[in-house]
């Protein structure tokens, strides 16, 4: 059992070691390279996985073909299209991965086998949407009121290390804005430094 996976239950749970025996056998270690897309617009999300290493994209295209990047999903975080996965709906979206990942994956079945078995992580899931939903709803928030240097400024305080590890234009798309103008506003940022 992978001890990241561990800490990250124990955050909201208490499992004793039959308990992780059932987590463990219910989660299916999967090494995914760069570059391949998960999901599909139009297929129905078969999957939650929590993130060992790597980095994910999750994406929709507009109207008019532009991709438009919803989230980066990084270690410790989980991915996953939760409508299309709990509604068995196709997606709108796709999932792909950026770098070279290692993930463990539950599927449906998986799912309801280990809360099933293991009631307790109810619990998580449960806090981990709720968790979620707060973070989209921070997100609408600042993409409805903040201007894009703002938007900027919260991107870099809150993700880091993202900058070095996904392409400007994904970076450009999620704050949404064009790759053009956000290097203007990263000459700005430097010049006020």
């Amino acid at each position: 059992m992978h001890e990241s996976i561990i800490n990250y239950i124990s955050k909201f749970v208490s499992l004793n070691s039959e308990e992780l025996s059932v987590v463990e056998s219910c989660m299916k270690f999967r090494e995914i390279p760069k570059k391949i897309l998960l999901l599909n617009a139009g297929d129905i999300c078969n999957f939650e996985a929590y993130i060992l290493k790597g980095c994910i994209r999750e994406y929709f295209i507009d109207h008019r073909g532009q991709e438009l990047t919803l989230e980066f999903a990084v270690e410790d975080w989980w991915v996953s299209d939760i409508t299309s996965f709990e509604n068995q709906l196709p997606s709108t979206m796709y999932i792909e991965t950026l770098e070279d990942c290692q993930l463990l994956v539950l599927s449906r079945e998986s799912k309801d086998e280990l809360l099933a078995r293991v009631p307790k992580l109810e619990r998580m899931f449960r806090l981990m949407i709720q968790r979620h939903l707060s973070v989209l709803q921070k997100r609408l928030f600042r993409t409805v009121s903040y201007t894009a240097m703002d938007k900027l400024e919260e991107f870099t305080k809150r993700y880091p290390s993202l900058s070095q590890r996904v392409p400007q234009h994904y970076i450009a798309s999620y704050l949404g804005i064009t790759p053009e103008f956000l290097s203007r506003l990263r000459n700005r940022q430097l010049k006020v430094k």
